[in-house]
Order: structure tokens, then C-alpha cells, then sequence
């Protein structure tokens, strides 16, 4: 996934906005107007780089005189000490810049970081890591792009672009085969068509799904036994079987596990919704 900047955009304009307010009283009346300087963007631990294209946007924003050079592009392996970038230029605009920058960076170079973690634990597996929608409201676009610079793959945007048949939806629907029906109806009238994917919470609605016809079948919360019951269900459909998502509760302890059930696909809520920031600070040289 890109970053897109038109919504970047809006969700850099309100971090600024909401940490400037009528304006940066510390640095206005403790630094000259006049006076430049600059600024190493230095890691503080080892970790993943992701975000530094924000950065560059967010200091533009508040001074369009400041340069920042990157050093460690996302998507590079930093140790502790490691310059990531450098800003030259204004320096009463460098210092207001300087925590909206961190704060984006720390947040998707954590995401970027956790998810390289999770990437090399289910490594010759078969196995892909991918996202959820449990992402930082409003942060969705910068979360799951930082999500694929750790080497992982994304999940739906939104509610928009695929269908995902939950637990509830079901219920409503009254049954897997009535809810998929409805579906693939409301397709056939509005000419269009996306990937359909079905929650299951036993083999009993498994069998279910795999009746139904639909591209990926979710199995949630499984155990380790069921879920190869599962891979082997779906592989007598053949070629053509839908592709099998584990999610629920998964860890780093324990993804491998069930990367090694067969399962093509675990999404990881964790990647976004707990991220650990990556330590980064902004130190004038």
C-alpha cells in the first residue's frame, strides 16, 4: 500500500494544528527570527525505519526553508546512534516541527518494526502476515503503508472495498449460505464484483463456507488441531479453494505455530492497535 496524501495531508494539517494553536510561544520568544541551524534525527534503538517521506512533509508544511535530507530510507535497519535524516534550516521552524515529526515517525517506524518481527518468525512457512482494520483512528493510510515496509501485506482498506461476513452478520443474515447469497446477489444487480471472505468458528461452519463459494474463509480463534482439519477440508476443492485466514489472538510466541498449520494468511490486530513506538529524537548539532 502507498501512503495517500491527500488524507496524510488532512491528518498532518490537524497534528499541527492541534500543537500549535495561536503558535510555538517557547521557541518564538526564546529563539531569533533569523537564526538556522541543524538537526540529526537520530535512532535511539534498532528497528525498522518507516515514515520519513511524512517527516519531510511535515517540516515543508511549517517552513518550506527547511531541507531534510534522509539518510536511512524506510524500510532500513537502524542501530542505536544511526542518523536517520537531517534537517537544515530555520530554526524556530525545525523545533516547532520537531515532536509532530516524532510522533508520526516513532509511531510507523514501531508498526514497521513489530511487523518485521512477526515476518521473519513465520519465514519458509507459506504463510503471509497481514493487517486488520484496528488501526489509529484517522491514521489508517500511514499505519497499514508502514504495515507493508515490515515486510507484511494489508488486509481491506475499509468497509468499502471487500466483504468481510462476521459473526453478527451472519446472525442477521440467518446462516452462512443465506448471507453469501444475499451477497453475491447484490453484486449480480449492482455489476460489480470484490472478494468475499466468511468468519467460521468451527469446522461445522467451515464446511458451511466452503459450500457457499467465497474467496477466504476466516477461522477465528481456532485451535491448532482444527485449523489443519480446516487445511486439509479446503484442500480437496483443489486449485480453486478459497484461501484460509487465521486470526485471534495471535503472538509472536505463538504465530508460528499456526503458520505451520498450513494456513495461507494470519492477521495480526497487534501490528497496529498496540504498536510500540521505536525511540527516535531530533538533536540540534
Amino acid at each position: 500500500m502507498t501512503i495517500d496524501w491527500e488524507q496524510a495531508d488532512r491528518l498532518i494539517d490537524l497534528a499541527l494544528e492541534e500543537d500549535l494553536g495561536g503558535g510555538d510561544i517557547t521557541t518564538n520568544w526564546t529563539v531569533g527570527s533569523d537564526a538556522v541551524a541543524g538537526a540529526e534525527l537520530v535512532a535511539r534503538e534498532g528497528g525498522l525505519v518507516a515514515g520519513t517521506e511524512v517527516a519531510e512533509r511535515v517540516f515543508q508544511k511549517v517552513d518550506p526553508g527547511i531541507e531534510f535530507l534522509v539518510k536511512k530510507g524506510d524500510g532500513s535497519t537502524v542501530s542505536p546512534g544511526d542518523c536517520v535524516g537531517v534537517a537544515n534550516g530555520p530554526a524556530r521552524g525545525i523545533l516547532t516541527a520537531e515532536r509532530t515529526v516524532l510522533n508520526f515517525m516513532k509511531r510507523m517506524s514501531g508498526i514497521a518494526t513489530t511487523t518485521s518481527h512477526y515476518v521473519d518468525a513465520v519465514r519458509e512457512t507459506g504463510a503471509v502476515i497481514l493487517d486488520t482494520r484496528k488501526t489509529l483512528p484517522g491514521h489508517r493510510t500511514l499505519d497499514k503503508y508502514a504495515v507493508t515496509v515490515g515486510g507484511g501485506r494489508n488486509h481491506r482498506t475499509g468497509l468499502y472495498d471487500m466483504v468481510l461476513l462476521k459473526e453478527n452478520h451472519i446472525m442477521a443474515a440467518d446462516g452462512i449460505g443465506p448471507a453469501v447469497y444475499a451477497v453475491k446477489a447484490a453484486m449480480a444487480r449492482e455489476g460489480t464484483r470484490v472478494k468475499i471472505e466468511v468468519e467460521v468458528e468451527d469446522l461445522r461452519e467451515l464446511d458451511d463456507a466452503l459450500a457457499a463459494g467465497v474467496d477466504f474463509i476466516l477461522l477465528d480463534n481456532m485451535s491448532p488441531d482444527d485449523m489443519r482439519e480446516a487445511v486439509a477440508a479446503a484442500g480437496k476443492l483443489g486449485e480453486g479453494r478459497p484461501k484460509l485466514e487465521a486470526s485471534g489472538n495471535v503472538t509472536l510466541d505463538t504465530v508460528r505455530s499456526v503458520a505451520e498449520t498450513g494456513v495461507d494468511l494470519i492477521s495480526v490486530g497487534a501490528l497496529t492497535h498496540s504498536v510500540k513506538a521505536l525511540d527516535l529524537s531530533l538533536l540540534f548539532t
